[in-house]
């Protein structure tokens, strides 16, 4: 396999920009702990993965031609944002009191993977870098497994250390006006992101 450091390198810096799963396991971490992230991280990083199967197959290159197909994905994906800048806005305490039951890991899992598969951009990723790190003297689908694989584990990686720099920024939030910023900003900046998705093209 051609250059597999620089994807790895190239990979590293995608998953480190900000983006809706960043901002996601930000949020994640700081209502539930570091631990509570781990569902919503492990749900980015198979949607990541299923995003890029889909883009080595027929649908990866439906969407990257069907103009209709792209627009529809992209304004469901532009909605979802939208809804959860709303919630986060609506936020008026991130660390729930000891008595009132968490949300369940299986419901931070399922936004998480909603995130990335109804982000049109993140397969145009995959179908737009895979193949310049992909020999056509080796084995295709050892090589897809492997960049699959690993971008997959640098998901993990990259949002459980996020997860745990927001786990320090915890006891502030206990207090009422640190809740009431934290939800705000991450409701903003989802909102934006919505709008972003809303207005690209490909």
């Amino acid at each position: 396999m051609a250059s597999y450091g620089l994807f790895l390198i190239l990979a590293a810096l995608t998953v480190l920009s900000p983006g809706p799963g960043v901002v996601l396991t930000l949020s994640n971490a700081l209502r539930h702990g570091w631990s509570g992230a781990l569902p919503g991280i492990l749900g980015i990083a198979l949607g990541a993965f299923i995003v890029a199967g889909l883009s080595a197959s027929s649908v990866g290159l439906i969407l990257a031609t069907s103009a209709t197909v792209f627009t529809v994905l992209k304004y469901v994906g532009a909605l979802y944002l939208l809804y959860l800048g709303v919630k986060m806005w609506r936020t008026q305490r991130f660390i729930p009191a000891l008595t009132v039951t968490a949300t369940q890991p299986w419901r931070r899992f399922v936004e998480a993977l909603s995130i990335q598969l109804l982000n049109p951009k993140a397969g145009f990723f995959f179908l737009a870098v895979f193949p310049q790190f992909i020999s056509p003297q080796d084995n295709y689908y050892r090589q897809f497994f492997l960049l699959v694989s690993s971008y997959a584990l640098l998901v993990v990686l990259v949002h459980t250390g996020y997860a745990l720099m927001a786990n320090g920024a915890r006891g502030w939030l206990l207090t009422n006006r640190g809740a009431r910023i934290v939800g705000k900003l991450s409701g903003i900046t989802f909102f934006c992101f919505g709008v972003l998705m809303a207005s690209t093209s490909k």
